[in-house]
């Protein structure tokens, strides 16, 4: 797999939610400080409301933000079958004959991307995948993400 083209893809993806981000917190912003947005009783809470909005979504922005500076400057090691699965490792996973492929960023897990012919899920070191998938080898198993029952997964392969 063609990481400069993944990192490349969530790099994008990144952007459009920023500008999405940004966008709906100046939009919310902007109804917050709106003299049409002021209290009309004690009980009126419509300008209250809306910039708390606004600070959600300012903060998700930054949170965008640092995610873009991690991936900019993120190393993409090459990674064979014998290394050790860490950050930035494509990580194939087998449950049964079915092959679900994860990439291994520091940020922006549960990010659904299609990179060339292949669907790739990005997870963190945090998340609970992420955590199994540290440290292991190709051939070791974990527990089957996202199933409803318990089910072991094998590593298939790593790049």
């Amino acid at each position: 797999m063609n990481k400069s083209a993944l990192r490349d893809a969530i790099l994008a993806q990144l952007r459009a939610e920023l500008a999405l981000q940004t966008g709906a917190a100046l939009l919310a912003r902007d109804e917050a400080i709106s003299e049409e947005s002021r209290a009309e009783n004690k009980y009126d809470t419509h300008s209250q409301e809306a910039a708390y909005l606004a600070e959600g979504q300012a903060r998700q922005a930054a949170e965008i933000e640092s995610s873009l500076a991690q991936y900019t400057t993120l190393s993409l090691p090459p990674f064979s079958a014998s290394d050790i699965i860490a950050l930035g490792a494509v990580v194939d996973v087998a449950v049964g004959s079915k092959i679900t492929r994860y990439f291994i960023g520091p940020r922006a897990g549960g990010m659904e991307l299609r990179v060339g012919d292949r669907d790739v899920l990005v997870v963190t070191p945090q998340s609970p995948l992420g955590r199994q998938l540290i440290g292991k080898h190709v051939g070791d198993t974990v527990m089957s993400p996202g199933r409803a029952t318990a089910a072991v997964a094998r590593i298939a392969a790593v790049a």
